[in-house]
């Protein structure tokens, strides 16, 4: 692939827009980040907080615990963090930088300001409206089908932002169509690695740290721990250190992580696997890059078929990647990757996404284990067939199937799923 080829330049672009650094949770730094924005136009703290949220929303923001705010969680407390706390310039690191006055602020806040929440009635799976009223003015934010796409700004109603709603399409981000298995290997072998650089430099940094981090010190059920307790096989690492990021983050630790298809988790997976791979073998620091723009990019494209939220847990997804970005990392090209993926996919299709909390790091080894597997497959001259259920006769093929299950074929699941999460308290 040339530089000059139009999907070069996008497959970079794409690249710039899904690798951002965040910190905490994306769901609930999502709510804080609109919150920060209707607060500045607002001018100062509400008297009144109104919050009309999809069910996803719910489901990824009830059981994580929010950071720098002293331990909390849900939607209320997420909010408060980006009114009391909240930096708007800083996106979706909105609340990296909080004093402990501001996190006794926000508890007395959450105690004389009862916010309250509703269930949008939206199609959407991500959609967020914010209304503030407050020294005699009323502001309303709502951010739809990512985390940072603010639709609406309106403040006593002039109306700032308007942007249409064309139902899941993501219509600010560069068209993802022109991604397929074949050109990510095309484009990962072609790449001038200096420009990868600045999107991979700060995900290998943030990522690998907050995965040391993990296995450092006690974060919710520690999986990552209890993986490296038991063997230190490289695979085992690699499962491990992606399992410890993720128990760092789900538990409230202040580090960023760069995210890929507005997950931290998905982030870690596709890539804490394939860097402990290349360190540990002692593969040059250049084919890393590449390797890691193919698992970035592989996890984007499966993604982009079954949308940034689902009930089909994004771990999946990110850890055929990861396997994807191993097999490439060890020489494979576009046939071994296809086989990677299709193989992982065939026997890994289906977890269910419950919200994110600290069992989504044992979720991410059994992904990263199965994005292994599935290299290891073709390795051995094994592989699953058209026809083995959802398998197709391509790999591109296959994961449509996949967007299909994950997009149309569960949402009743995640309609259930609701139903049993918000029987308590959110």
């Amino acid at each position: 692939m040339e530089k000059t080829d139009a999907k070069y330049q996008a497959y970079l672009q794409i690249l710039r827009e899904e690798l951002v650094p965040a910190m905490g949770c994306t769901e609930p730094i999502a709510l804080a980040y609109g919150a920060a924005v209707a607060r500045r136009k607002l001018g100062c703290l509400p008297d009144t907080v109104s919050v009309q949220v999809s069910g996803n929303l719910v489901k990824n923001v009830k059981s994580v615990i929010v950071p720098n705010t002293g331990g909390l969680k849900g939607i209320p407390a997420a909010v408060t963090a980006g009114l009391v706390a909240g930096d708007p310039d800083r996106v979706l690191e909105v609340i990296s930088v909080v004093t402990e006055e501001q996190k006794t602020e926000m508890a007395h806040f959450l105690s004389t300001h009862p916010i309250q929440v509703h269930l949008a009635d939206t199609t959407l799976t991500f959609d967020y409206t914010v209304t503030l009223t407050g020294g005699g003015h009323t502001v309303t934010l709502r951010i739809v089908n990512y985390h940072t796409n603010i639709v609406l700004l309106e403040k006593d109603g002039v109306r700032e932002i308007d942007l249409p709603v064309e139902g899941e399409q993501e219509t600010a981000l560069t068209d993802r169509s022109v991604l397929s298995i074949k050109d990510i290997v095309d484009f990962a072998d072609s790449v001038d690695v200096d420009e990868l650089r600045p999107m991979l430099d700060p995900q290998i940094q943030y990522n690998m740290a907050i995965a040391e981090e993990g296995l450092l010190h006690t974060y919710g059920s520690n999986v990552g721990k209890v993986l490296m307790s038991t063997e230190a096989s490289l695979e085992r690492r690699a499962r491990a250190k992606a399992a410890a990021g993720s128990d760092a983050r789900m538990n409230g630790c202040e580090m960023p992580v760069v995210i890929v298809s507005g997950s931290g988790n998905q982030g870690i997976t596709a890539s804490v696997p394939v860097i402990e791979y290349a360190r540990s073998l002692g593969i040059p620091e250049e084919r890393m890059y590449r390797a890691l723009a193919v698992s970035d990019l592989c996890t984007i494209h499966q993604k982009t078929y079954i949308g940034r939220l689902s009930a089909f847990c994004g771990a999946v997804s990110a850890g055929a990647g990861a396997g994807a970005g191993i097999c490439y990392l060890l020489g494979g090209g576009y046939d071994q990757v296809k086989h990677t993926i299709v193989n992982a996919l065939a026997f890994h299709s289906g977890v269910v996404c419950d919200g994110a909390k600290s069992s989504c790091a044992a979720k991410i080894s059994m992904a990263v284990e199965a994005g292994i597997f599935g290299y290891q497959m073709y390795q051995n001259g094994q592989q699953f067939h058209t026809g083995d259920g959802i398998i197709s006769d391509t790999v591109e093929h296959t994961i449509q199937n996949v967007g299909e299950l994950g997009r149309q074929g569960m949402r009743e699941t995640d309609h259930v799923i609701l139903d049993l999460m918000t029987r308590e308290p959110c």
